[in-house]
């Protein structure tokens, strides 16, 4: 089954003093999708937004907000949120005891449900949940900071879990985090993942226009 590719940009590479004149590149530039890496200083080694501050720029952004809890017990700000403005809410494995009451609380919230898994984390953890989610993110990074490099052993995951889905018959985006860069995109494609989150590749380099074309030309000479 064919998917559609997104790039959803990470927040956490923009300039952080001007945040609404980020988001209005972006969609000036043609992209559809931004990523908001939530991080708690728990869960991750490292603190950005929260609520109030996607609250504020859900109003100046018709962006599809891709929203990232790094953070320790999820469920327990699942709702505020959806109500500050996310779009999809994607939240770690590992940060979650009672994973599959997690998940149906992010569905009955109304919005896209992703569940996210560390580098080292197995496909196992999530396999009985698969008919339940719209994305599952594999980390190609260890979660934290930004600029890190990928890490080689994700792209058999990524095939290994397209191949899942594909006996399943599940629609089931695969989002990749960490290390996406105009190099590796397309055969990160070709391996079965479909949205990407880019950051310093994408960001420290402007205008955002260009680099947008250039990410989607790198997908078209694999094929994608």
């Amino acid at each position: 089954m064919k998917k559609r590719i997104i790039l959803s940009p990470s927040l956490l590479s923009a300039n952080f003093g001007r945040l609404e004149e980020e988001l209005f590149a972006l969609e000036e530039a043609g992209l559809k999708w931004v990523h908001w890496d939530v991080m708690d200083g728990i869960f991750v080694p490292n603190i950005t937004f929260g609520p109030p501050v996607i609250r504020q720029l859900r109003k100046k952004s018709k962006l599809f907000f891709d929203v990232h809890l790094m953070i320790d017990k999820p469920e327990r700000f699942f709702e505020v949120f959806t109500d500050a403005g996310a779009d999809l809410i994607c939240f770690h494995a590992e940060a979650s005891l009672h994973l599959e009451r997690a998940v149906q609380k992010v569905k009955d919230l109304g919005v896209k449900v992703g569940v996210a898994l560390n580098p080292a984390t197995p496909l196992c953890k999530i396999k009985y949940l698969l008919p339940d989610l719209d994305m599952i993110l594999l980390m190609s990074v260890n979660p934290g900071f930004g600029g890190q490099k990928f890490i080689p052993f994700t792209k058999e995951k990524i095939k290994e879990l397209r191949q899942l889905l594909e006996e399943k018959q599940l629609s089931v985006d695969i989002q990749i985090d960490g290390g996406v860069s105009p190099q590796n995109i397309g055969e990160l494609a070709s391996l079965g993942a479909n949205i990407f989150v880019s950051g310093s590749a994408f960001f420290n380099f402007p205008p955002y226009g260009q680099r947008y074309e250039t990410f989607l030309k790198a997908l078209k000479d694999k094929g994608s």
